[in-house]
């Protein structure tokens, strides 16, 4: 279990945005993951995708990483953020916009807004 620590350790430390899903950004596999992919897509973040669908170690390494036991998983600047109900709260609340910010990650904040429009 250390080499899948490490691997996934060394994963969100080199990227500034990662999210651990099942499936890929182009095709997530599951609804949860895609609602989070969308979101990011939509908003134009640059972020690494890993689809734990393709290694099973990862797949029960991430839960155990951030001891949070359901996938996705979005990290920001190597920190664990959560899942598709808080980041959905986070980008509906305008959170997430500011989290992005703080940490220098790019994104289209007119993007951000008309996802809040939409879902006001």
């Amino acid at each position: 279990m250390t080499d899948v620590k490490t691997r996934i350790a060394d994963t969100v430390k080199a990227n500034d945005v990662v999210l651990y899903m099942k499936g890929t950004r182009d095709m997530p596999q599951c609804g949860f993951s895609s609602r989070v992919a969308g979101v990011l897509n939509f908003m134009g973040v640059d972020y690494a995708d890993v689809n734990v669908l393709a290694d099973e170690e990862i797949r029960q390494g991430i839960k155990d990483y951030s001891d949070w036991p359901t996938i996705p998983q979005l990290y920001v600047k190597g920190e664990f953020v959560g899942g598709c109900d808080i980041i959905t709260e986070m980008t509906l609340s305008g959170e997430l916009d500011q989290l992005l910010e703080q940490n220098g990650v790019a994104f289209d904040k007119d993007a951000a807004d008309k996802i809040r429009e939409a879902n006001a």
